[in-house]
């Protein structure tokens, strides 16, 4: 069922397989330094195998930058699953990618991600007990996409006060690309705050849905990162801050729940050359592992646990923002500095 790979820029990455379940995919622990690796189940009905494969690599090390800026005793690790969610997934395929998880012996914990629910993750926990995002359990912590949003939202709010010396949203034009779980929470969000909203998702029905609810206008999935608006919002897929968007971008600050939101090291730079700020993603988006953690560690106080590390996602945010206009840099960039420092130190 497993076969490793040897890809030199992770610890260890496997092709799983399942025949009798339909199950194809992969696991990827791109570093275990901090802790045991974490990070979500995906499943997306990929093109082909080299593309689930690249997207696993990506996401796993994202994850290990991710656990690292938001202090977590974690490595980072991916799995992503070939096959449409809504059509192939079935209790035995669960099972059987919670077999695989298993034989890994708890160096990598899944969770919920793109395509999973928190009843996915209770039938895989029937095969193993590294898995996260239950909610039912002493330590569940169900679905993290609201506090994923949370966490995307204080960044936010740290990148606004950095732009006008204000947090309050209150009047800002925020453009949301992509409705989904934590999308759509981040709408809810943003509404409460009194900003005015631009939303896009490619269901055209849930857009039309979510506009009505929170007054919002709608944008074509292919319009929206075009619009002018205060600040533009990535929360569908990666890759979407690329050499054909970013010359579009009519935004001053973008800040999104996506994972890897830049198709190439070169765009930050590219948006910072335009004057456009843009706020890690990997540091924006980690309310989600931090809820999660809380069950991979067995926190007892759980809320007030996790609430303290939303809290800091804005003051990291903050801290990352200074530097970066101290040294005309892009945050990007001084957020990679900072966590391959924290990863350095976590090795020696």
């Amino acid at each position: 069922m497993l076969t490793r790979l040897s890809i030199p820029s992770h610890e260890e990455v496997y092709r799983v397989e399942d025949a009798g379940a339909g199950l194809r995919g992969f696991i990827a622990l791109h570093s275990t330094r901090r802790g045991p690796a974490a990070g979500g189940l995906r499943m997306r009905a990929y093109r082909s195998d080299e593309a689930a494969l690249e997207d696993v690599l990506n996401l796993s090390r994202g994850m290990s930058y991710k656990n690292a800026a938001a202090g977590l005793p974690l490595g980072g690790g991916k799995a992503v699953i070939i096959g449409d969610p809504a059509r192939d997934k079935t209790p035995d395929l669960l099972r059987a990618m919670g077999c695989a998880i298993d034989a890994l012996e708890g160096r990598y914990w899944t969770a919920e991600d793109m395509g999973m629910s928190p009843a996915d993750m209770a039938e895989i926990a029937r095969a193993t007990r590294y898995v996260a995002g239950r909610d039912q359990g002493a330590h569940a912590s169900g679905d993290p996409s609201p506090v994923t949003a949370q966490g995307v939202f204080a960044a936010m709010r740290a990148g606004a006060a950095r732009i006008s010396g204000s947090d309050d949203l209150r009047g800002r034009h925020v453009a949301v690309q992509g409705l989904g779980h934590v999308g759509w929470h981040l709408a809810r969000l943003l509404h409460e705050a009194g900003a005015r909203l631009s939303v896009a998702d490619m269901d055209g029905a849930r857009a039309k849905v979510t506009a009505a609810e929170f007054g919002a206008e709608v944008v074509a999935p292919e319009a929206i990162h075009a619009v002018a608006a205060d600040i533009l919002a990535p929360c569908a897929i990666g890759g979407v801050l690329n050499a054909q968007t970013i010359p579009e971008i009519r935004a001053a600050m973008i800040c999104g729940a996506a994972n890897n939101q830049l198709a190439a090291p070169g765009d930050a730079e590219a948006l910072h050359a335009r004057g456009i700020l843009y706020l890690p993603d990997y540091v924006a988006n980690g309310g989600g592992i931090i809820n999660v953690s809380a069950e991979i560690l067995e926190i007892a106080d759980r809320a007030a646990w996790v609430d303290a590390r939303l809290d800091a996602i804005g003051a990291t945010m903050a801290r990352i923002l200074e530097r970066a206009a101290g040294e005309d840099a892009s945050p990007a960039v001084i957020a990679d500095r900072m966590v391959e420092a924290a990863l350095v130190d976590k090795a020696g």
